[in-house]
């Protein structure tokens, strides 16, 4: 409350009246001044006992004429000029001579007395003296005021929660920046006994009421949470309270993110929807993932995408020897690579513009760099989209995996890591079947390697996994850009669920699997709990500090072609087999003859080309049994499919 009565006494100007009366004050003190001095000077002024009172008494009289007149009162002090000096010294000089006059008509002194013109000299000089000092003196001394309070209300004023080391660390690397002052600890807890931990109070609270009161007492900006997992924990009691209460929810970096030991102001950030769908930190051996990549040249196909290019970050952490970037998008690429350059100025990097569907291309880039380490993650993936565009979808995500695979083995490459999807299982649009064709191809190529029907000592290695926090197109960012733009945000149906994984968490489980695979396998990640797509809309509504139907109104659009309302669940004990890492299990899935496999391949290159799309589709349904089509143009061949059958 004590920032909003000093920034409102600060933008206020003073009343005309009150400056009106201060100007008379310091006149009538000018000619006090004047006289106390005239009559040290010149004792048998003091003869005269009425002489002061009728002195002061014209003075004022006098002051009052001239000030209403000239209207020196009139002006906003703070933004005096030079130009308005000339108004005090007519004040000045006008009170003089009124004086003079004054003095004249007194009988018994005479104006060319030395006492009476020092005088009337010195009280147009004090006069003129004391406005002017008393103008420059509030100009100085709100100037001051104001840089001191504009600080504090540019500095937020923060709580911290919890009690533990990390909050602690927290307030420490705090304490001194310029942009958050910390005010107090602040913990969930019945106890009303006051403690105090370097210095701070730690407040506790129990019901939104206590927040309320504990945030209008001490001027709470927001609340700083030190981890996710805190935060986490706290969505539905004390995150519900500040969003309700207005207040910002701030995360501070981990001590990985401090640069020279300091605390940057962009480091700490306003809370995400992220923040809060993640789990715990996946325990992975980071040693051996390390010492797996360390002094090798390693190929990212789809680099200047979402996993692409975390995975590019996490492997220039693993002392590889050199990093290729694919890909064939030019201006995400650029990006990537200006990143790069800026974070890792001693990695050896090379970005290539090429496509997968080309096949000299995907030469070219082997027999230069010679990688020892392919990731590929180059796929079309939106759902809708490759639903109405079905041949693009088999020539990269079908077509360009065989190509890349194919690649592996004619250049000895040691391991190939196929990034694939959830909806590769049991799939029900295009999208999921292309890439369930892909594992098909690379595990059917990686058996006929082991089993000596086809030459090579590339081991491949496939991974499944759900939906990934804030990649590109996913539903958040689409989210986030609805809620600024005002709503409404749309939702395809009410019930639709799906799993979600934060993209560095997806990309070090993508290393493990790497680094723990025999080859030949389908390693599908845990995923943790299904998460309802309205629920989320409403948590990123309201972590706005809006009120969801009230300021962002939620609308249903109905489900999309190829789109599911529950995805399947990657890794339960009868689909799947355990692994060393409690998070990671392996698939089990048909084998398929790799002779049979390039057949379909082959085949569906050559529809897609031609762009014959009822064959294609037909083609694939045959190879994946299982893919049937939901809400889509395609499901009339399923019924064909049953009769073949």
């Amino acid at each position: 409350m004590h920032r909003l009565i000093e920034r409102f006494y600060l933008d206020r100007y003073l009343s005309t009246s009150l400056i009106l009366g201060i100007d008379m004050g310091i006149s009538f003190l000018a000619s006090l001044c004047s006289l106390s001095m005239i009559r040290l000077c010149f004792p048998h002024l003091s003869t005269v006992a009425w002489f002061p009172v009728l002195w002061l008494t014209a003075g004022a009289v006098c002051s009052f004429l001239l000030f209403y007149l000239l209207k020196t009162y009139h002006s906003v002090i703070r933004h005096s000029t030079l130009h308005e000096m000339g108004r005090f010294v007519a004040a000045a000089l006008g009170k003089a001579l009124l004086l003079t006059v004054t003095v004249a008509l007194v009988p018994g002194f005479l104006l060319s007395d030395p006492c009476v013109v020092g005088l009337l000299l010195l009280d147009a000089l004090l006069t003129l003296c004391l406005l002017v000092v008393f103008r420059i003196g509030m100009v100085v001394v709100y100037d001051i005021l104001k840089n001191r309070y504009k600080y504090r209300w540019q500095c937020q004023r923060i709580l911290v929660y919890g009690t533990g080391y990390k909050s602690v660390a927290a307030v420490t690397r705090l304490r001194n920046s310029p942009h958050y002052r910390v005010v107090g600890f602040l913990t969930c807890t019945a106890g009303r006994k006051r403690r105090r931990i370097l210095e701070y109070p730690v407040y506790g609270f129990e019901t939104r009421q206590d927040v309320e009161t504990l945030c209008d007492r001490h001027d709470i900006d927001a609340v700083l949470f030190s981890s996710e997992e805190e935060a986490r924990a706290e969505q539905e009691r004390l995150l519900k309270y500040a969003t309700e209460g207005d207040l910002r929810i701030l995360i501070t970096p981990p001590l990985d993110e401090i640069i020279d030991g300091k605390l940057m102001k962009q480091s700490v950030r306003e809370i995400k929807i992220e923040d809060l769908l993640g789990r715990p930190e996946i325990k992975i051996s980071m040693d051996e993932i390390v010492s797996n990549f360390r002094g090798k040249t390693v190929l990212v196909t789809g680099a200047a995408g979402s996993i692409g290019a975390e995975l590019c970050r996490q492997l220039a952490n693993f002392g590889v020897e050199q990093l290729i970037l694919f890909d064939n998008a030019e201006t995400p690429m650029h990006n990537i690579r200006l990143e790069l350059e800026e974070r890792y100025p001693a990695l050896r990097f090379v970005p290539v513009i090429g496509d997968v569907r080309i096949p000299a291309r995907l030469d070219f880039v082997f027999r230069k760099y010679r990688p020892q380490i392919v990731f590929h993650a180059a796929a079309y993936k939106h759902v809708p989209l490759m639903e109405e565009n079905p041949c693009e979808a088999v020539l990269t995500n079908v077509a360009g995996t065989r190509n890349v695979a194919d690649r592996c083995l004619v250049w000895d490459v040691e391991k190939m890591v196929m990034i694939s999807t959830d909806k590769a299982v049991n799939p029900t649009n295009i999208m999921g079947c292309t890439k369930r064709l892909a594992e098909i191809y690379v595990q059917s190529l990686g058996l006929a390697i082991e089993q000596g029907r086809a030459k090579g000592k590339t081991r491949f290695v496939t991974t499944r996994f759900g939906n990934v926090l804030g990649s590109n197109g996913s539903v958040i960012p689409r989210f986030r850009e609805q809620i600024a733009k005002g709503g409404p945000v749309t939702v395809t149906h009410p019930e639709i669920t799906r799993f979600f994984m934060t993209i560095p968490e997806a990309c070090r489980l993508v290393m493990e699997a790497a680094t723990i695979s025999s080859g030949n396998q389908i390693f599908v990640f845990d995923m943790g709990e299904s998460v309802k797509i309205a629920n989320l809309a409403r948590r990123m509504i309201e972590l706005a500090g809006l009120e969801p139907e009230k300021d962002i109104r939620i609308a249903y659009t109905g489900l999309r072609p190829g789109e599911k309302l529950f995805e399947e669940v990657l890794s339960n004990t009868e689909n799947t087999l355990p692994t060393s890492h409690d998070r990671i299990r392996i698939a089990k899935v048909r084998e398929y003859d790799y002779e049979h496999a390039c057949e379909v391949v082959d085949e569906l290159d050559k529809l897609s080309r031609i762009v014959e799309i009822p064959e294609m589709v037909r083609l694939m349904k045959r190879t994946v049994p299982e893919f049937r089509s939901k809400n889509s143009r395609f499901e009339e061949f399923d019924a064909e499919n049953e009769t073949v059958r």
